[in-house]
């Protein structure tokens, strides 16, 4: 399998997890994004967390967050930019807020009411439940009383950049959905927005970066050689299964079984 080229910086659009993550970490550029996204004024604290690890236990997976930031009223905004469709991003953002909430709050605290709200927000160019929203926003309700809210102060929203219900939103929510995925000076300058307009500033000197441009190539490479490190053990895993199997079978000696598995002889002898 041939490795993916590699495009070049200036090439890639916010939609891609590496130019989002890296205009995202200014704090005035994410607030302006969640802003917008929302289509309400949001006001950070302070300097946005990108890449955020969480993991409570050694023995539970790990969480990487995209963008985490707090406003000033202590709420929690987590963004994550999400190309591809996977088939399980709804369980996965389930996973994701079980994780966060319970990094919320301090050990030994016994108050749970010192939870932060928090609201996360996927935004991927596809959408999930195929009703042709460029928003959906969950809320935990009742099933008997669909008017009564649990108010647990959770909230799942997903951003469908491929929406067809322009009527319901801002023309700047709409320029902004062409803006991630088109990132261009052209789509900046027809949005009319100076919110978009800052925020691509700062992506145009994100482009123009020698340290991003490393920080860039170095992360392409990081993925490659995890992508490389898979292949192999795969193939390594296939091999040890075949030879297993020839084993198992009883017809091929030791050595033929580890001339046609591709292994050494010592690893058949293991098995």
């Amino acid at each position: 399998m041939e490795s993916v080229k590699l495009r070049e910086l200036r090439e890639l659009n916010l939609l891609d997890k590496f130019l989002f993550d890296e205009a995202m970490e200014d704090r005035e550029t994410y607030q302006m994004a969640v802003s917008i996204l929302m289509e309400n004024e949001v006001e950070f604290l302070e300097k946005p967390e990108t890449e955020k690890e969480l993991r409570v236990s050694s023995e539970i997976r790990q969480v990487r967050l995209d963008v985490v930031g707090m406003d000033k009223k202590g709420n929690i905004y987590y963004a994550e930019m999400q190309k591809r469709n996977t088939g399980n991003l709804i369980r996965r953002s389930r996973y994701y807020q079980a994780q966060l909430d319970v990094s919320l709050l301090e050990p030994g605290s016994m108050d749970f009411n010192l939870l932060n709200d928090s609201l996360f927000i996927m935004i991927a160019p596809f959408d999930i439940f195929g009703r042709g929203l460029y928003r959906y926003t969950f809320e935990e309700v009742c099933r008997e009383c669909p008017d009564l809210k649990l108010d647990d102060g959770a909230v799942r929203i997903f951003i469908n950049t491929k929406g067809n219900n322009q009527e319901d939103f801002s023309q700047e929510f709409l320029n902004f959905m062409k803006y991630l995925e088109n990132t261009t000076d052209e789509n900046a300058e027809k949005s009319g927005s100076e919110r978009i307009k800052k925020i691509h500033e700062k992506v145009c000197r994100i482009r123009k970066s020698e340290k991003a441009g490393i920080k860039y190539m170095q992360r392409w490479e990081e993925l490659e050689y995890a992508k490389q490190d898979g292949r192999e053990e795969g193939i390594k895993e296939n091999a040890l299964n075949t030879a297993k199997r020839m084993l198992e079978d009883g017809k091929l000696t030791m050595e033929k079984i580890a001339e046609y598995a591709g292994l050494s002889l010592d690893e058949v002898k293991r098995l």
